[in-house]
């Protein structure tokens, strides 16, 4: 589970998404002192959507895992990265106006991806 983990970010608001996922992603980093770990790229607007990446390292989530012990486990989805996904989105979700997120290599493979 080495490397980047790679997530597609679809928001109808870009700024107020991406500046609470910048500060969820800030204090994740800060609960399990490990620091610039994530990098928010710029977005690309297209059909009324802003499409960008986040990309978190992947100790980040180990890291998570291990603070979180049981807990973690509990999170829907299959695998560390589905988990962390889901984890994250359940803490912005009530912050932002509609948004997704997805495993951009899951995206790319699929025979539908938009990106």
């Amino acid at each position: 589970m080495e490397g980047r983990l790679n997530i597609n970010v679809s928001a109808v608001d870009y700024d107020k998404v991406s500046r609470a996922l910048i500060h969820q992603l800030t204090l994740l980093e800060e609960m399990v002192h490990d620091y610039d770990r994530f990098v928010v790229t710029d977005s690309q607007f297209a059909l009324g959507w802003h499409f960008f990446v986040a990309s978190v390292d992947r100790s980040l989530i180990l890291k998570l895992k291990d603070q979180m012990g049981p807990a973690f486990d509990t999170l829907k989805g299959k695998g560390d990265d589905k988990k962390f996904l889901d984890w994250l989105e359940s803490r912005i979700k009530n912050q932002v106006p509609r948004f997704k997120l997805a495993i951009k290599e899951e995206m790319e493979s699929s025979k539908y991806g938009l990106f």
